[in-house]
């Protein structure tokens, strides 16, 4: 009988280890912004989140020249500038678990094409913070060039959800628009991107 009650309770003490440790995590996973990326980053990796390029390129041409960022150096770049070459856009924050979860595969993109003059990549600090926002890229090691917005922005391009990637193509019409986490360096999407390079000006 006494062994019976010990193996019981060692049953019970482990079942509580057990419990603790699944609690701690979800908690983990709940409230600290790195963790819930980490655990999106390992999804993407098993091939879910990706970015669905299911949607037709717009018929018509949006107004690059009101839309304006600004570098931390306080240079300001209309996307107008850039027309005739694809342009990647993602709006971020350093607070939001999708956005630092989608940000390796971003950078891996990012590190594909950044010798590549035909396609440019602006990632926009929602917070308009720059310290903040260079000081994680620095910590990651990441080379992506970092951005504040200098102008109102359409509602057709920006709604306000975080994180949003929209990839303009080479006439400056919307060739993407995403919202949500996603894998920007799965196969696909280079195809994608590479697609929008070899169309015409």
């Amino acid at each position: 009988m006494a062994n019976r009650m010990t193996s019981f309770k060692q049953k019970l003490t482990r079942k509580n280890i057990f419990n603790s440790i699944f609690i701690a995590l979800l908690l983990l996973v709940l409230f600290v912004p790195s963790a819930k990326a980490l655990m999106l980053q390992g999804l993407m990796e098993i091939g879910l989140f990706k970015p669905s390029l299911t949607s037709k390129t717009s018929t018509t041409t949006t107004d690059l020249a009101a839309i304006k960022f600004k570098t931390a150096k306080g240079e300001i770049v209309s996307l107008a500038d850039l027309q005739g070459k694809v342009i990647f856009l993602n709006f971020w924050a350093t607070w939001c678990p999708p956005c630092l979860a989608e940000i390796p595969s971003v950078n891996k993109l990012y590190e594909q094409y950044k010798n590549d003059p035909e396609v440019v990549f602006l990632l926009v600090d929602a917070d308009s913070d720059f310290p903040k926002a260079q000081a994680y890229m620095d910590r990651k090691k990441y080379k992506l060039p970092v951005y504040n917005f200098a102008s109102n922005l359409p509602e057709s391009i920006f709604k306000g959800s975080l994180p949003t990637t929209i990839v303009f193509d080479k006439k400056g019409r919307v060739s993407f628009n995403g919202e949500g986490a996603a894998n920007y360096s799965s196969p696909k999407f280079i195809t994608f991107i590479n697609q929008l390079k070899e169309l015409k000006n």
